[in-house]
């Protein structure tokens, strides 16, 4: 694939996120949702242009939209549903790690919801892998990680892949007739110079890319673990990618302000805000998630 200077990386909104991530397509309302984890904020961007920002409970890593026209939103505490209006907790998660919060999700082809968590200071591997499926949370191997990121799930559904950031890893594992995943395997490392890996997203060709944290871009592997490139940024924090439009060959990506100093962001003007591009390949369509009755 062309790298950046070939691809028109360019901004789609100026949003100025201190931690922006979790982008996702919603096809049914023809928009994307993402957050601002540091902002405490949820976004809803129109292709057009139009930004709607949402006030969010404590710090919200990700969002994932629903066929009934609600939002499940993974913040600090646990699971929440949005109505639009309001936020309720449905599932609390890891109140026994009152350092540790969400950080990022993905749904599965079977409709469970799999989450991440990690420690908010970045230092302590507290961080673990979560299932939601039938209102059963189940954590999941591998072993504790300080900052998980994904999962992403190939085409079939029968790989998950799983980013130990500091270890600058991505690791895989393969999803069992049950839904549970097997023993989890290193996929690949980031080369040397491309940052730290941060949310992971498969697409349609099984093409494995990943947010490059401190790294000026958006990584890709093949479906093997090859390193097949960088599309180059403007702005060092890219955090994760999400493709839309009515084809799902648009690809938009969330960026961060967070670690820059003064010096560094007057040089990024665009830092922390939405950036987009085409591609040729389009992602995957998104699964919603199926409805789960909170814990009691």
């Amino acid at each position: 694939m062309r790298d950046g200077a070939d691809m028109n990386v360019r901004i789609a909104c100026e949003v100025g996120a201190m931690l922006g991530e979790g982008p996702i397509w919603d096809g049914q309302r023809g928009c994307l949702w993402f957050v601002d984890i540091k902002g405490h904020a949820l976004h809803r961007f129109e292709p057009l242009g139009a930004l709607e920002s949402f006030r969010a409970p404590e710090e919200p890593g990700w969002v994932l939209p629903m066929t009934d026209g609600a939002l499940l939103v993974g913040a600090r505490e646990g699971v929440h549903l949005f109505d639009g209006a309001t936020f309720e907790l449905l599932h609390p998660v890891e109140h026994e790690q009152p350092g540790n919060r969400l950080n990022d999700a993905a749904v599965h082809p079977d409709g469970s919801v799999w989450l991440g968590t990690m420690d908010n200071a970045e230092e302590a591997p507290t961080g673990a892998y979560y299932r939601l499926h039938g209102g059963d949370l189940e954590q999941l191997s591998p072993e504790p990680m300080v900052i998980t990121n994904g999962p992403a799930f190939s085409p079939d559904g029968g790989t998950v892949y799983l980013v130990d950031t500091l270890e600058r890893a991505i690791l895989a594992a393969q999803v069992g007739p049950d839904g549970r995943p097997g023993e989890a395997r290193v996929f690949a490392r980031l080369p040397e110079g491309m940052g730290y890996p941060d949310g992971p997203v498969v697409d349609s060709e099984g093409t494995v890319w990943v947010g490059l944290f401190g790294g000026w871009g958006v990584g890709r592997f093949s479906p093997d673990g090859a390193w097949l490139g960088r599309i180059e940024f403007p702005v060092a924090n890219v955090t994760k990618i999400a493709f839309g439009g009515p084809d799902l060959k648009t690809v938009y990506a969330t960026t961060a302000r967070k670690g820059l100093s003064d010096a560094e962001l007057a040089r990024q003007s665009g830092a922390g805000d939405l950036f987009m591009f085409e591609v040729e390949v389009a992602g995957q369509e998104q699964v919603h998630p199926r409805p789960s009755p909170p814990t009691p």
